[in-house]
């Protein structure tokens, strides 16, 4: 079995050679080691010297020198909309405060489903749509730091 030892940021890394891809929801693709199947049906083991949390458009450099694609699976996400970009912020920093994953835009917000959240964000007046899309929430302010969380509760 090929192993896949280098992970590459998507702006790094020759992605016009991927001749595979692996498509991974957003908790599959923050990982170590780990046996995947290419989309193509390979098998492929991840052998990273440290887990990374992999991004949409991201490579894989395998051992024989191939590349891969890293691909966001679609996934249930709830999508909120506010009236305005102030809503929008408030709404952010609700979330944030709370420590859930968030993919953000200008134009909306994206989070995994939870009917309490859920009815928080209603009950601030965002709409809220059922969805199914790739996840890529934003990386934390400590991602590339040990230690982890970095504040106090």
């Amino acid at each position: 079995m090929q192993r896949a030892v280098a992970h590459f940021n998507a702006d790094n890394w020759p992605s016009e050679l991927a001749e595979d891809g692996v498509t991974l929801a957003f908790d599959e693709r923050h990982r170590r080691r780990i046996r995947l199947q290419t989309d193509g049906g390979e098998d492929i083991l991840l052998d990273l010297p440290k887990a990374k949390a992999m991004a949409h458009g991201d490579g894989l450099r395998i051992s024989d020198g191939r590349w891969l694609a890293v691909r966001a699976a679609p996934e249930p996400l709830l999508e909120i909309c506010c009236a305005t970009p102030l809503a929008l912020l408030r709404m952010a920093w609700h979330l944030g405060n709370r420590h859930l994953p968030t993919d953000i835009t200008e134009e909306r917000l994206r989070i995994r489903p939870d009917h309490v959240i859920e009815a928080m964000v209603r009950g601030m007046g965002a709409q809220v749509d059922e969805i199914t899309a790739p996840f890529q929430p934003e990386g934390g302010a400590y991602d590339d730091q040990s230690g982890g969380h970095g504040h106090d509760h």
